[in-house]
């Protein structure tokens, strides 16, 4: 084992609970190879997940993608992103490529794709997406992220179906004057 390799397993292995040694672990990787991706993943991660700085997550995105296109740990957490930043024709745009790459999880990326629709408030569109990442899912992790995805998917559909209490007709009693 290299010893970078080394250091990007600690800095996964602590990644969220302690932000301090990841980054730390992160730093001496990226001494010894600052073109890693997943050590680019990861500090695109720490940005837009715990610092919420989208634009500078974007930037490590790009440049892992750019040092290598199937750097296939990134695609999920970039597409993630661009959601959250409201950068939704830029987020369907890599979704549609991801999609095309070997070997990447297809039910996760197909998850991603359901959330985009989700906030654009496209849910039974999302629930197709929903169903398809079904079709693609292979493991207990893509199960339970469908699952969780759909359930709340189903749920604001229902907030917008919520029946509204029928109006009482108000019938007017005439009163008979004698």
């Amino acid at each position: 084992m290299k010893t970078i390799d080394k250091y990007v397993f600690q800095a996964l292995d602590n990644y969220p609970y302690s932000l301090e040694e990841t980054i730390e672990s992160l730093d001496y990787a990226f001494s010894y190879d600052a073109k890693n991706t997943m050590v680019l993943c990861l500090y695109g991660r720490i940005q837009a997940e715990q610092l919420l700085n989208y634009d500078e997550a974007k930037n490590y995105f790009q440049e892992a993608l750019a040092i290598n296109i199937h750097a296939l740990e990134v695609y999920p957490f970039y597409i993630q992103t661009l959601i959250l930043n409201e950068d939704f024709e830029e987020a369907q745009k890599l979704i549609d490529f991801a999609l095309t790459i070997k070997g990447i999880n297809k039910a996760e990326i197909l998850v991603k794709k359901a959330i985009l629709l989700e906030v654009q408030m496209e849910f039974k569109k999302a629930l197709v997406e929903i169903k398809n990442a079904k079709l693609h899912s292979i493991n207990y992790t893509s199960d339970s992220e469908v699952n969780e995805a759909e359930k709340r998917i189903k749920g604001k559909i229902d907030l917008g179906k919520k029946k509204k209490k029928p109006k009482k007709s108000k019938k007017s009693s005439k009163k008979k004057s004698k």
